[in-house]
């Protein structure tokens, strides 16, 4: 049975879950979804993964269109992992809406937490914190992988309810608009070195470097990857970022991100 798994990560956080559950599958192929939009593809697969970050409780913009294009081949069995920070949303839910409308079943979602990574709101966790949240996601990982072998469903995982669901409403129908002009906010210090990494971690290609330094177009997913692999920790979000401590999971290598 072919299976593959789709990722969308900025930090790595979501592709170590993916890499984690698929190593339990074995023979699973993991694929970003930036290129499964432009390539296409998932028609061939009898299970197909969605790993991803909840942003403002709800679906990263890519996933969003993902689910609404991607062509699934009749009867797969789709599941869907979410990373979170603080609040695993209503991602799943939305997913399945998504996916209903299109007469597909989601046959399972899980939210596995890791360290949250939204600078603009705070500081990445202390060392000791991340450690014992990479310890849980190897041990969750292998559970999901035997769930998601075994062809289970039902399980949709996003408590607490009413806390989502009023949050979700409030923030990410309203804020996830915002969201590909979201790049507006980035600027870039004189401490800049001019390497060209924020150009190449990006997931859509959304900069471009232009005498050197770092320019964004308008397609933004608001991922954070350019600010969070500066190696000078010259990119800033508005007035929010400067100064607080940055991460990305340290099994990660920049080259990883769009492999």
């Amino acid at each position: 049975m072919s299976t593959a798994i789709y990722y969308f990560s900025a930090t790595g956080n979501s592709l170590v879950v993916a890499k984690d559950v698929a190593w339990g599958l074995e023979g699973v192929s993991l694929i970003p979804v930036s290129r499964a939009i432009d390539e296409g593809g998932v028609e061939q697969y009898d299970k197909v993964g969605l790993v991803f970050p909840v942003y403002m409780f709800g679906l990263p913009l890519i996933i969003k269109d993902f689910l609404k294009e991607a062509k699934f081949k009749p009867g797969a069995y789709i599941f869907s992992i979410a990373t979170f920070g603080g609040m695993p949303g209503r991602v799943h839910s939305l997913a399945r809406k998504i996916l209903n409308r299109r007469g597909i079943d989601l046959a399972c979602g899980f939210s596995v937490m890791m360290p949250g990574n939204y600078t603009p709101l705070y500081g990445a966790v202390s060392k000791e914190q991340q450690e014992e949240m990479f310890r849980k996601e190897k041990v969750r990982a292998k559970e999901l992988s035997q769930f998601i072998l075994e062809g289970k469903r039902g399980i949709y995982e996003e408590k607490p309810f009413l806390a989502n669901l009023i949050l979700y409403s409030l923030i990410y129908n309203i804020g996830s608009l915002g969201i590909p002009g979201a790049a507006s906010g980035f600027w870039v210090k004189d401490t800049c070195i001019k390497c060209g990494l924020c150009a190449k971690v990006c997931p859509v290609d959304n900069i471009e470097m232009r005498d050197g330094k770092p320019y964004w177009f308008d397609h933004c997913q608001h991922c954070m990857a350019c600010l969070q692999w500066c190696p000078a920790e010259a990119i800033q979000y508005k007035k929010s970022t400067e100064g607080r401590r940055r991460y990305h999971h340290p099994e990660i290598a920049q080259e990883d991100i769009r492999s």
